[in-house]
């Protein structure tokens, strides 16, 4: 059985998430009190008891999403996980990547936790509430999608944000142009084009600014090849030295999530089972679209733990 963990983006965050595990394992307070700390916060106290407008916030929800998924990752590894001779490849969705650099040894987790509040921060502050928006275009394949975008620019920014899964793009933008990238979709057949409730543009040119803080806060990071190599949100493809993985991350900010093609790739790379390790089960679902021979896991609770221990034991 060949295997990927992959870990969620932002979206999965919901108020409690983690609360179960740290109350269960010493190892996984210990993580959320490093994020804590790392962050001069208490970030967990957020996590735990909401309010959930506070979590959503960017600046919250990247670190915190990351905190739960090296949580559940130290957990593992207390009960004898060995990634490095478990787990063939480690991919995340957006933030998510930074979650698989932490989980495989790349970057630690207080440096994690640091980065992702400048790249919460830089990303909400790129761009003035109510300039841009998102859109999902449900029922269209990515290239259609990446026309549809194209053509409702009309000298503004409008580009394919997220290829998520086989009839699943989210375009990103100007506000003006996602609307009109809506209604052509609407227009060329798309089951369904609806806008998002997002605070920012995400994954298009206008992050620009939150790239360029990227550039500086992972120049002076400490930054490792990960015991395994990681599959690149805008190349579809593994990844390991790091000058590479910086470069990666700082292009991620503005360019395409390639989801569905890294998948694929996995699963030509004899991948089986995609474990997604964390809160949720967005990245599960995805995998069954995109694969149909592949199993998708989603390990969130204690149970879930014992489970796929007693499995990868197996």
């Amino acid at each position: 059985m060949t295997i990927a963990f992959t870990f969620p983006g932002q979206g999965s965050q919901t108020v409690g998430m983690g609360k179960v595990l740290t109350d269960t394992f010493p190892e996984a307070k210990a993580v959320f009190d490093e994020v804590d700390d790392a962050l001069g916060q208490k970030l967990s106290d957020i996590m735990w008891n909401g309010p959930e407008e506070t979590l959503t916030l960017t600046a919250n929800a990247q670190p915190a999403l990351m905190a739960v998924s090296l949580a559940t990752m130290r957990v593992l590894e207390a009960k004898g996980l060995d990634l490095k001779s478990s787990v063939a490849f480690v991919a995340g969705h957006s933030l998510g990547e930074y979650s698989a650099l932490a989980a495989s040894g790349s970057i630690d987790v207080a440096t994690t936790a640091r980065l992702l509040r400048v790249r919460g921060d830089a990303m909400q502050n790129a761009v003035p509430v109510g300039v841009g928006a998102m859109a999902a275009l449900l029922g269209l394949d990515f290239d259609l999608a990446a026309e549809i975008a194209e053509e409702a620019a009309q000298g503004e920014v409008c580009q394919a944000a997220n290829d998520n899964a086989p009839g699943q793009v989210v375009v990103s933008g100007h506000l003006a142009a996602v609307e009109r990238a809506v209604e052509i979709a609407k227009a060329k057949g798309a089951r369904r084009a609806v806008m998002l409730p997002v605070s920012a543009p995400f994954h298009c040119s206008l992050m620009a600014p939150a790239a360029d803080a990227m550039s500086v806060a992972l120049a002076n990071a400490d930054v490792n090849s990960p015991v395994v190599p990681l599959i690149a949100n805008v190349l579809a493809e593994p990844i390991k030295d790091p000058a590479d993985i910086r470069a990666r991350l700082v292009e991620q900010v503005t360019g395409t999530v390639r989801w569905r093609e890294s998948v694929l790739w996995l699963a030509g790379q004899g991948v089986e089972t995609f474990v997604e390790v964390g809160t949720g089960k967005v990245l599960t679902g995805m995998v069954r679209r995109i694969s149909k021979g592949s199993t998708g896991i989603a390990v969130n609770t204690p149970e879930d733990i014992d489970a796929l221990v007693e499995t990868l034991g197996g």
